[in-house]
């Protein structure tokens, strides 16, 4: 089973190139699959950051959205603006994978990069953004456990 965690500070090289570390590098599936089980799907994320998925985990998103009636204008929209820039990322012998241009400026990113493993994927952020969008009260924090994690 997949499962990502921890914050990650990288850097990205002047072609775009991250370099996964070795703790994600672990928890990946192994690559010798035939269907792709060891691929890994990059997306832009809802908010500016890249959502990195196993294929595995990837297939489990798709088949939700490929699924929805495409007769339905607003299922439509959703499936071309979610699906339109998904990618998948080759390692190479180095663990390295390169990041697509559209999807570098989407994320604003730069020179360095913070991974970040919510459990069956990997956001990619630029770290400045993604302060931004940390929750710093620990209340706040509090309050939003107790209104999932109580269901």
């Amino acid at each position: 089973m997949t499962f990502f965690t921890s914050e990650f500070e990288c850097k990205l090289d002047a072609k775009g190139r991250l370099v996964l570390p070795s703790r994600i590098k672990a928890q990946l599936p192994e690559s010798d699959s035939k269907d792709g089980e060891g691929e890994l799907v990059m997306r832009k994320g809802f908010e500016p950051c890249l959502i990195l998925y196993p294929m595995v985990e990837f297939k489990k998103v798709f088949s939700k959205i490929s699924g929805l009636n495409e007769f339905n204008e607003e299922y439509r929209k959703l499936q071309r603006n979610f699906l339109s820039g998904v990618v998948t990322i080759e390692l190479d012998n180095n663990g390295r994978f390169l990041i697509p241009r559209n999807m570098l400026a989407y994320a604003q990113l730069d020179k360095e990069a913070l991974l970040v493993g919510t459990g069956n994927k990997v956001e990619v952020w630029n770290p400045s953004i993604y302060e931004k969008h940390q929750i710093t009260d620990p209340g706040e924090l509090s309050k939003l456990a107790g209104k999932y994690l109580n269901e």
